[in-house]
């Protein structure tokens, strides 16, 4: 009996212990930031969380657990600022509303909206979209949705400037924005790619039995959202589909971001055309040791090594305190307010 008592108090302290490290290293921000989930139904009728962060007037508290990282944010607080800034974050492949919650709190508090959806059919709990050839048109489709939901229904809508509407995606997150403010990938390559560069995602979809492998599918259509005036990508994703001129289209003002060390997304036959087609219109960052996963928010509590093994004596942390930084000096820079 004492012995049984004795464990469960060290489980017990165990546990407290947990607790008191998280609350003590929750993610927070230099201002008070809320946090909500809007639930939203996409095009083809399959639901879609989003999460929305903003500067608020309430007290923020260490309650919210986003992923594996626990937020000091106000949930439900109420929207504060006018002519506010919106930013809507596309994540990669089997990601989620989660994969940039440091990014998403950093703009937060520096005064911005920042809408995340869960993509339907292409997160960690749901790949149903994975084989289908509309998989990434599909894509950008929920991110229209995203800001259909946020400009017109969303509660907070009354503090946003509709005309200071930037995007940022990662990996297939990237190709997705690349295609809503006007690139015009050739979907019909990818076939070809695969057989002579087998890389990543040629694994992916030939594990999905991707319809996409086929020269004669019909992967729909990608349409512009010109409501986007500035955009960030990190280690572009099907890149190479925009090599025959599809990047002429682009008319706004694009960040590029690489990793060095990135042997998911090869610099040679991704970012590099993303790279050369945007020709002036890109500011080019290469984070030299970075791998693809460095991209993905600083690892919480857990540490599972798919998305967290970077390089050994690469720092995250760091890496996204200056990326981050670069993001919000860029979208400040380019989504201006035209009543200051």
């Amino acid at each position: 009996m004492k012995w049984t008592l004795r464990i469960l108090m060290l489980i017990g302290l165990w546990i407290l212990a947990i607790a008191g490290y998280a609350i003590a290293t929750a993610r927070g921000s230099t201002r008070p930031v809320g946090f909500q989930i809007a639930q939203v139904i996409d095009v083809q009728g399959r639901p879609m969380s989003i999460g929305l962060w903003y500067p608020t007037s309430a007290s923020p508290r260490p309650t919210t657990l986003i992923g594996s990282t626990l937020l000091k944010v106000a949930p439900d607080g109420p929207v504060q600022g006018q002519k506010l800034p919106l930013v809507v974050l596309s994540h990669g492949n089997g990601g989620s509303l989660a994969s940039h919650v440091d990014l998403a709190m950093d703009l937060a508090g520096a005064g911005y909206v920042v809408a995340a959806p869960t993509h339907a059919g292409d997160s960690f709990a749901d790949q149903s979209a994975g084989g289908s050839a509309n998989l990434y048109s599909g894509r950008a489709q929920q991110i229209r949705a995203t800001l259909d939901h946020v400009l017109e229904r969303w509660n907070g809508r009354n503090h946003i400037d509709s005309d200071r509407v930037g995007a940022y995606g990662l990996s297939a997150g990237a190709f997705t924005v690349l295609t809503l403010i006007g690139g015009q990938p050739d979907m019909t390559l990818i076939a070809s790619h695969c057989v002579a560069n087998p890389e990543f995602i040629c694994k992916v979809l030939q594990h999905a039995g991707s319809e996409l492998l086929d020269r004669n599918m019909d992967a729909g259509a990608f349409v512009t959202d010109h409501r986007i005036k500035a955009a960030v990508v990190a280690a572009p994703g099907l890149g190479f589909t925009f090599s025959n001129n599809g990047l002429a289209g682009v008319r706004v003002s694009v960040q590029l971001w690489v990793g060095g060390r990135d042997d998911i997304v090869p610099f040679a036959t991704n970012g590099r055309i993303v790279r050369d087609g945007l020709g002036h219109r890109v500011e080019f960052h290469e984070a030299r040791d970075a791998r693809h996963i460095s991209f993905l928010a600083p690892c919480g509590l857990l540490k599972p090594p798919a998305i967290c093994a970077d390089a050994p004596g690469f720092d995250r942390a760091a890496f996204h305190s200056t990326m981050n930084a670069q993001l919000i000096r860029f979208f400040g820079s380019h989504l201006r307010s035209q009543h200051s």
